[in-house]
């Protein structure tokens, strides 16, 4: 599902940082921040890619921007469930799961006065695939649409279902198609919406302004007349900022900080558990890390809790299997049970091991983004050490890393340590990151598996009964855990900080969803 290898996307292999460099932007923070006027500042954590159409935009930080500007079919509530917003309900779906018929609500109108309807849908299902963005993979398994009237599209899937769709497929975001496709240069950096804020300005690398939309569709109705996002990727520099309430809320908390802040007397945190999954891979493909004995081994070398307890215990969780916490609310695997298979700190057990199943002198290579995985790649190594043995860990670049690890070649790597973020459906995570079909695209471990392994990851993304999936992908998310082609290490937190006068601000376990202004559950505003 992955084509790109940004550094931040909505649903992308995860890297350790944004490449804009701090003087560039370091003047960009503050402005009326401290409660003063009536913009709200907020300060993301990363650079914008600077694309605000959802069809081509496939950066997590514009997205903040988009969400607020456009609405979707669906979107997501207070959790990873979604809810109708244009839609008008739930859809009819027919012919066994590849048919949904959607009806809208009657009224809502984008910025220019336009009524939303069915056409406009109907091409931001299938611009994507159309246009050959970022974003087609997330709508090819939809074979045509069928407007059957303004409030009435159908949409078919092919032959099978796809099991995901209901989950988080159907929640498109809407543009209105006149005006898009009239300049689609235009409509990325200017765009029209039907959202409860509209685009005010840009000026690129800076900042982005929306303000309120005084005739909003919706009951809903923002309190913030304005808002503007500006980004910094400095940590201590965003810390600083909302410490002197140079801003009023920043993005992605510093582990090393979280106390500080938490002690600061006008400032406020909050923090959602997020659908990410930061793993350690082994190469299945070739070497010594073939053997699950060594791979075994390795995971009984070092402690995990304790490392996540020491290097990130604010804002990440452990994790037993590859599926995020968040995400197995939803569909109840037996998370429990997988922590129970998961090799436990045994230092002995791990020279035991390696005495018995790895070849004299093994030194592994590990490669890894720099930052908290190093971090953690040098603490397996340190463990390693004592046990007599030892790692090469080497800190790439994201492209670098990207190219070397999908090799499979045992002398550029033994293990790798990446994350992926995703969505509420196994699927997102079980298809791309095990499924052969992804092997040397999205992943480096080339894990064979047991018979059946494959087809019942393909069965599941082609199934639309729900429970049918639980009993297809519970099997493999078990042999994961217990063959450990890929370790898994934590989940990362969404985090925010914000000075106390802001009222209702929320984190949302979605990063594109933060700040979540304006929400049934929220309607964010400064005191």
């Amino acid at each position: 599902m992955v084509r790109n290898q940004l550094p931040t996307t909505r649903r992308r292999l995860l890297a350790s940082g944004a490449a804009v460099s701090a003087s560039v932007i370091a003047g960009c923070i503050g402005g009326s921040g401290g409660g003063g006027g009536d913009t709200f500042h907020f300060t993301q954590e990363q650079s914008r890619e600077e694309q605000f159409d959802p069809v081509v935009s496939n950066d997590a930080y514009s997205f903040q921007v988009i969400q607020l500007v456009f609405d979707g079919l669906y979107e997501f509530g207070e959790d990873l469930e979604l809810q109708p917003k244009l839609a008008a309900g739930e859809p009819t779906v027919e012919r066994d799961g590849t048919r949904y018929i959607f009806e809208l609500v009657e009224g809502a109108t984008f910025h220019n006065g336009d009524e939303v309807t069915a056409s406009d849908v109907a091409h931001s299902f299938t611009a994507p695939v159309e246009e050959e963005t970022e974003n087609a993979s997330e709508y090819d398994m939809i074979e045509s649409t069928e407007v059957i009237d303004d409030y009435q599209l159908q949409v078919d899937l092919g032959e099978d279902p796809y099991g995901p769709f209901e989950l988080q497929t159907m929640g498109v975001t809407v543009v209105p198609e006149s005006v898009r496709t009239e300049d689609r240069e235009a409509f990325n950096t200017d765009p029209v919406g039907s959202g409860p804020f509209t685009f005010a300005d840009l000026q690129e690398n800076e900042y982005v302004e929306i303000e309120r939309r005084d005739d909003y569709w919706d009951d809903l109705e923002p309190n913030l007349p304005r808002v503007r996002f500006e980004a910094h990727d400095d940590n201590a520099g965003r810390v600083s900022d909302i410490r002197s309430g140079n801003t009023d809320a920043i993005a992605g908390v510093p582990n090393e900080d979280w106390s500080v802040l938490e002690n600061e007397e006008n400032v406020t945190l909050h923090s959602a558990e997020s659908p990410t999954f930061m793993y350690m891979a082994f190469n299945c493909n070739e070497g010594p890390t073939t053997n699950p004995e060594v791979r075994r081994a390795i995971a009984h070398s070092f402690s995990m809790s304790d490392f996540i307890e020491s290097n990130a215990g604010n804002v990440a969780s452990p994790m037993y299997s590859p599926i995020p916490p968040v995400v197995n609310e939803i569909w109840e695997f037996p998370e429990d049970e997988y922590q129970e298979l998961l090799p436990s700190y045994d230092p002995e057990q791990a020279q035991s091991l390696l005495d018995e199943h790895a070849p004299d002198g093994f030194t592994p290579t590990i490669i890894t983004p720099e930052g908290i995985r190093a971090q953690l790649a040098e603490r397996i190594a340190t463990r390693l050490d004592e046990i007599g043995y030892g790692a090469d860990v080497q800190v790439l670049d994201f492209a670098t890393l990207v190219d070397t690890y999908t090799s499979g070649n045992a002398d550029d790597y033994q293990m790798y340590l990446l994350g992926w973020t995703g969505g509420p459906d196994p699927d997102y995570y079980l298809y791309p990151l095990f499924h052969e079909s992804a092997a040397g695209v999205n992943q480096g471990h080339y894990y064979g598996g047991s018979d059946g392994f494959h087809q019942a990851i393909a069965d599941g993304r082609n199934s639309a009964d729900q429970q049918e999936r639980y009993d297809l992908y519970e099997p493999v998310i078990r042999e994961i855990v217990e063959q450990l082609p890929a370790l898994p290490a934590f989940t990362q937190d969404n985090t925010m900080a914000s000075r106390d006068y802001v009222q209702d601000l929320q984190a949302h376990p979605e990063v594109t969803r933060n700040p979540d202004l304006v929400a049934d559950h929220a309607n964010v505003s400064m005191e």
